[in-house]
């Protein structure tokens, strides 16, 4: 049917009915807009600069045994004597330990000051968890030993879960002496995971609600180096480059960071904390994940030096080292019997000068 056929009378009726849904749909759009912009300018008056430098790992405090815990937990087929492990690279240099053991704790909280580290950032995964138990002592023993502490947020079933596990986060730690803040407000950072399962446009309302709420407000670094996340969180980074630099030699991986990583700290800006992600190396072979696999080779220390002093160059605010000891993922930097202690050798050859540097100036 075409509308020269339809009678005048009812072709009026169809033009005011359509030009009165259009200017509703208009309105509801109109109004649908300018709350989808108001939070991007919000959070673009947010002005991070002048921030003190950071050297943290990614930490995993997801490790447990029968002797403290009473049963295994992340660690599984374990054989002392041979020293191995089920699905686990390398063996720990002290063994398959316990996250819930002050000792442990102490040692690692030495081992990471020594090497010039300022701090870990934990995994985190839901309230009252194993890894959330050990937080308290994790805290208490960064303490003691001029450390800071944040937590990683590794997922976000929908919005209002991630504004439930925020805030308790915050309300339970946030005023820590030992947790991790930029002018006295605590820094989270969100794992892309948490990042991709509600969006940009969840996490900035995500963030408007937390802070809100939260009095004083607190920062948040989201796994995703991009000029969208930018206007939305207070920082950007990446857990992992090694789908960049698997298979590379020494050689090729500092050419990928000369170029990357200065791009990294542009996309980031000059008012949001620009953060650099070195690994020593990555191997997830024994996890039976599909191949083939990111694997990128340790070359005895190289890798990590190359990828130190491509980042120290590039000036970021904050340096990231994944991991401390995500040992299913063979990037840990503590020592283990296969490396001993060359990692953290080759850090504390950077960290300690990277952390003394005046901020950044943008």
């Amino acid at each position: 049917m075409i509308i020269d056929q339809i009678p005048m009378n009812l072709r009026r009726f169809i033009i005011s009915s359509c030009s009165t849904a259009g200017i509703v749909a208009a309105m509801l759009l109109s109004t649908t807009t300018d709350a989808q912009d108001r939070l991007p300018q919000e959070r673009a008056g947010a002005h991070w600069t002048n921030v003190p430098r950071q050297v943290l790992a990614f930490y995993y405090g997801w490790y447990g045994n029968p002797a403290t815990s009473g049963e295994w937990v992340h660690w599984k087929e374990v054989d002392a004597p041979a020293r191995k492990i089920g699905g686990v690279t390398h063996y720990p240099a002290l063994g398959p330990y316990d996250s819930h053991d002050r000792k442990l704790i102490q040692q690692h909280c030495l081992w990471a000051k020594n090497a010039g580290l300022t701090g870990f950032i934990a995994t985190w995964w839901r309230a009252g968890g194993f890894h959330d138990r050990g937080l308290p002592l994790l805290l208490d023993e960064a303490e003691k030993h001029g450390l800071s502490i944040t937590v990683y947020l590794e997922i976000a079933q929908n919005q209002d879960n991630a504004v439930k596990d925020l805030l308790y986060i915050l309300a339970h730690y946030g005023k820590h002496p030992a947790w991790l803040k930029v002018d006295g407000k605590p820094v989270v950072f969100i794992y892309e995971r948490a990042v991709n399962q509600i969006k940009l446009t969840g996490w900035r309302r995500v963030i408007d609600e937390v802070n809100k709420k939260y009095r004083g407000g607190a920062l948040f670094v989201g796994d995703q180096i991009t000029q969208q996340a930018a206007k939305i969180f207070d920082g950007v980074h990446t857990y992992n480059p090694t789908s960049y630099i698997a298979g590379k030699t020494p050689e090729q991986i500092r050419a990928w960071a000369h170029a990357a990583y200065p791009d990294w700290v542009r996309i980031a800006g000059k008012d949001r904390i620009a953060c650099l992600t070195v690994i020593p190396g990555y191997d997830d072979g024994k996890l039976g994940r599909p191949d083939p696999r990111p694997i990128t080779d340790r070359y005895d220390g190289e890798t990590c030096r190359v990828l130190l002093e491509e980042a120290v160059a590039a000036n970021p605010d904050w340096i990231l080292i994944t991991s401390w000891n995500e040992w299913h993922e063979g990037s840990e930097v503590e020592p283990s019997v296969e490396y001993g202690d060359r990692s953290l050798k080759v850090v504390s050859e950077f960290a300690p000068r990277f952390s003394k540097l005046p901020p950044r100036t943008h």
